[in-house]
């Protein structure tokens, strides 16, 4: 089983104000962390789909070895991006299922996706999703026969409205945690940052 790794990285962060992609995070960039993280899941290709501040994203943020995807159409919203990424994947890779990464969700925890790509690998189902004790969160895995019914999603809507429609397609993998948070706002910066980000914050470039 090949498996892709799908970030979706393309928004405009317009309630931060400024491409969060690039909000310092540690040693890196908070999209920097999240590829960071998804280097070491149990995955065998990583893409990126970028939209907003393309160009600069690009510049600033290590994507070694991850395929890079521009979304035009990232105004629309996460629907775009994941349909942009899909087909992309389609035409180009090999790979039998996606596990789809949210960009700005930084405190995923590594063993919740171990066990949603071990439990996708038995499960003959399309959707392996984890339960964060009552509500289902990301990062999602599906496989490549439902990419095309996933590309016809549209606006800000995400996938988890279809895949409730159809819960036979889903397996769940059950969790304690509380759901992982996205960084939308300088409240959630200020909550989630590792505190030695303080350096980057005051101007300096992160590493490449």
């Amino acid at each position: 089983m090949i498996v892709a790794a799908l970030i979706l990285a393309a928004g405009g962060s317009s309630r931060l104000g400024r491409p969060k992609q690039l909000e310092p995070w540690g040693n890196t960039t908070l999209l920097g962390h999240v590829v960071d993280q998804v280097r070491t899941y149990p995955v065998d290709e990583i893409w990126v789909v970028l939209g907003a501040e393309f160009d600069r994203i690009l510049d600033t943020v290590d994507l070694t070895g991850c395929n890079v995807v521009e979304n035009p159409e990232w105004e629309e919203g996460i629907a775009s991006s994941l349909r942009v990424g899909l087909d992309a994947l389609i035409q180009t890779s090999r790979a039998d299922a996606a596990l789809i990464v949210i960009g700005d969700q930084p405190n995923i925890d590594r063993k919740v996706v171990e066990e949603i790509v071990e439990t996708f690998a038995t499960a003959e189902v399309p959707v392996v999703l984890p339960k964060y004790r009552y509500t289902w969160g990301n990062p999602v895995m599906v496989d490549r026969s439902l990419w095309a019914r996933l590309m016809s999603l549209e606006g800000d809507e995400g996938a988890q409205r279809l895949f409730k429609a159809h819960p036979e397609w889903v397996r769940e993998v059950w969790t304690d945690q509380l759901p992982p948070r996205d960084v939308d706002t300088e409240a959630d910066l200020e909550e989630l940052r590792p505190r030695q980000a303080g350096s980057l914050a005051e101007g300096g470039e992160p590493p490449r």
